[in-house]
């Protein structure tokens, strides 16, 4: 009994495998999308070689990540994929992980700084102006650990926004749940300490200088200058919150 049930387990996975893999290259190579159709259930079924309740199931898991509409009576569309879904399924993925927040930090260094420097080259006006008026936010909420980490993720995605990069955009999105909890954790951490805000107003402003001086080296210099900041943040945090083992005879 246990090995019907383990192979039909085994066929399940690889069939819904079959169908992920046949959606994905079909969407690379540019033959699906946004709005198409899938062939009918009884035809994909058949090309794919995969039973139609494993077909059922496997789509259903495509519409869960936003990349499937499937419309009773009239079949599965392809969507375009939203990243806050998709964040969410990443998020699960990762949290687990020890460190998980320092690791996503190193991941968000690598694409603020490319981004930084392609946003000095492609940032509009609209988008220079949009980030001032974020700037002025975070300044003004560096008392409230809520809204002031909500505006310093607001003005880092803005930075990548302005890079003009879908890619660098669509990364960034799906772990911006996990990059949020990281704002608002620093700034708990720093909202009382008014020489460490006041470092984290002044690296912003250069950080925004520097793009709309469209300098890429100075630009991702700042960038990476701001980072510093909160590494130096947590080792004095660590520093002060340890306590030495007493030893004993």
């Amino acid at each position: 009994m246990l090995d019907i049930v383990r192979q039909d387990n085994e066929e399940t996975t690889s069939g819904a495998a079959r169908v992920f893999t046949f959606f994905r290259d079909r969407l690379l190579a540019g033959d699906l999308k946004a709005g198409d159709r899938l062939l009918p259930e009884r035809e994909l079924a058949l090309a794919l070689g995969v039973s139609r309740p494993v077909l059922r199931e496997a789509l259903r898991s495509l519409a869960m990540l936003g990349l499937l509409d499937i419309q009773h009576g009239r079949g599965a569309f392809v969507r375009a994929a939203d990243a806050s879904v998709l964040g969410q399924a990443l998020t699960l993925c990762l949290a687990p992980e020890p460190n998980i927040l320092d690791d996503v930090l190193q991941a968000r260094i690598a694409i603020e700084c490319q981004a930084i420097r392609l946003a000095c080259e492609r940032a509009s006006e609209r988008d220079l102006q949009a980030i001032a008026g974020i700037l002025d936010t975070l300044v003004e909420s560096l008392d409230d650990p809520e809204r002031g980490g909500g505006a310093d993720y607001a003005f880092h995605l803005a930075l990548v926004r302005a890079s003009g990069s879908v890619a660098l955009m669509k990364i960034y999105e799906a772990i911006s749940p996990l990059l949020m909890r990281s704002h608002v954790e620093r700034r708990r951490d720093t909202f009382r300490e008014p020489a460490i805000t006041s470092r984290l107003v002044d690296a912003h402003r250069e950080v925004f200088l520097s793009l709309a001086r469209r300098d890429p080296d100075q630009a991702e210099r700042a960038l990476r200058e701001h980072f510093l900041i909160g590494d130096e943040l947590r080792r004095k945090n660590l520093i002060s919150n340890y306590q030495p083992r007493e030893i004993t005879s």
